[in-house]
């Protein structure tokens, strides 16, 4: 993201969690500590910018801790509007996810549906908000990415891959390299219509093509599945999630089983038709670990 948006001619400012910040100087970079639950942070954060883009969200809650779906994506958009808005910032772009509705499959889906509501209702003269499919591309250190996550929590580990059900449902996975330029050009256009992107890869796979490529993306061998009826699976997932045992919530099994695709062509038309092909050359980053 910030490569794309230095490119686009932006003087950038991150936030981090972390008080202690280690990065190669640059000028046109600035970073500051700053957590969406804390307004104060991010009214420091949005002071003199132009351009706020809100990246933060999660896929599996720790309410123990205060993270969960409600708090990041409902409080803490709120609280970054309304830190960009007393700002005098005027142009806003949001990350939501494909499928955000009112009445989603999950609560990921209806707070990050809420969020886009905020964003919409918050007057900015400039906004566009974005639902991305599942988005593949190598990770930064310590960001969760979906087949990198895959590879390490059920390729390596499992002899036989379990499959909920037929392993039918189709996905549509995007490039992390084509989010972040269509975000910095978001910024830049100031042509662009207000709206909502739904933002889905050049075409579709079904899950059981997607655990093939990525394995071979990985140079693991394609193991043998042993599928599961998903009445049986729900439970179980339910049971075993929180000890860690399962790599999947049952929050993220509803979001697998449902599919991850979209009609993307009004984003491809606005943002670039030559999107990354999902395949093994593109996914050789995971070799890399």
């Amino acid at each position: 993201m910030t490569e794309a948006l230095l490119k686009n001619g932006w003087r950038v400012r991150l936030i981090t969690r972390s008080s202690e910040i280690a990065c190669e100087p640059d000028s046109n970079v600035e970073w500051v500590s700053g957590n969406v639950l804390d307004r104060a942070s991010m009214a420091n954060a949005a002071e003199g910018c132009d351009a706020v883009i809100h990246l933060v969200g999660i896929i599996k809650e720790s309410p123990r801790k205060g993270i969960t779906f409600d708090s990041v994506h409902v409080t803490g958009t709120q609280n970054v509007v309304d830190a960009a808005k007393s700002a005098g910032v005027d142009t806003f772009v949001q990350m939501s996810a494909n499928g955000a509705a009112k009445d989603g499959r999950t609560a990921y889906q209806t707070t990050k549906w809420q969020a886009e509501q905020i964003v919409k209702r918050s007057n900015f003269r400039r906004w566009s908000i974005f639902r991305p499919s599942l988005i593949f591309g190598k990770p930064v250190s310590g960001a969760v990415e979906f087949a990198t996550q895959v590879r390490d929590t059920l390729i390596k580990p499992f002899p036989v891959w379990p499959i909920p059900g037929r392993g039918d449902y189709r996905l549509q996975p995007i490039a992390v390299k084509d989010i972040a330029n269509a975000f910095a050009e978001a910024i830049s256009r100031d042509e662009l219509p207000n709206d909502v992107y739904c933002a889905g890869g050049p075409r579709t796979f079904s899950y059981l093509e997607i655990l093939d490529l990525i394995a071979t993306g990985s140079g693991q061998k394609v193991r043998p599945k042993l599928y599961q009826p998903i009445w049986a699976m729900r439970p179980t997932v339910s049971l075993l999630a929180p000890t860690g045992l399962l790599p999947i919530t049952p929050a993220q099994l509803e979001l697998l089983i449902g599919g991850n695709t979209c009609e993307s062509s009004a984003f491809q038309d606005l943002f670039g038709a030559n999107l990354t092909p999902f395949n093994e050359e593109t996914l050789s980053y995971l070799r890399e670990e």
